[in-house]
């Protein structure tokens, strides 16, 4: 069993998505051994998805009303093998709580290099900033996912 953990800063945008995304291509992808979760460094403990996140989701069958938001924290820390971060800033982060997590950027997990691998944060934006959100994050989670089913046909704990 695999559990990913995606953070960002609020956990009411790019986090959230990144979570549905990557729930909609394990099943896809019939990842039995992957769960998913998503946590902010500064999140109110609660809070709904973004009104922008939420819409773009939507567009894309993807239902974020139930998501609420959570502060990253040890214990939340402490149920992931493997945590995706939105920026280098949210990575410092991680680290600072925990030295031993096994910790990367999105994009540097699904390979991305050159200054591209940090997703921008969407908040506040319009909701064409959203859309070009999601289709990096889409494009990113397609990647990691692929990677994920890589990783665990290599350790048998796929299916």
């Amino acid at each position: 069993m695999t559990h990913v953990l995606f953070v960002c800063t609020g956990n009411v945008c790019r986090s959230p998505l990144a979570e549905a995304l990557l729930r909609r291509e394990a099943a896809a992808r019939q990842l039995a051994g992957v769960t998913v979760s998503s946590a902010g460094t500064g999140a109110w403990d609660g809070a709904p998805a973004s009104e922008g996140a939420y819409l773009v989701g939507l567009e894309h069958d993807l239902d974020l009303s139930t998501h609420h938001a959570r502060l990253l924290t040890r214990e939340v820390l402490a149920e992931a093998d493997l945590v995706l971060t939105m920026s280098r800033h949210h990575r410092a982060r991680v680290r600072e709580l925990d030295r031993t997590a096994r910790v990367q950027l999105l994009g540097e997990y699904a390979g991305r290099t050159g200054g591209a691998e940090e997703v921008p944060d969407p908040f506040g934006g319009d909701l064409d900033v959203y859309r070009q959100t999601f289709a990096e994050l889409d494009e990113l989670i397609r990647v990691a996912a692929g990677r994920l089913t890589s990783e665990a046909d290599a350790t048998g704990s796929g299916q």
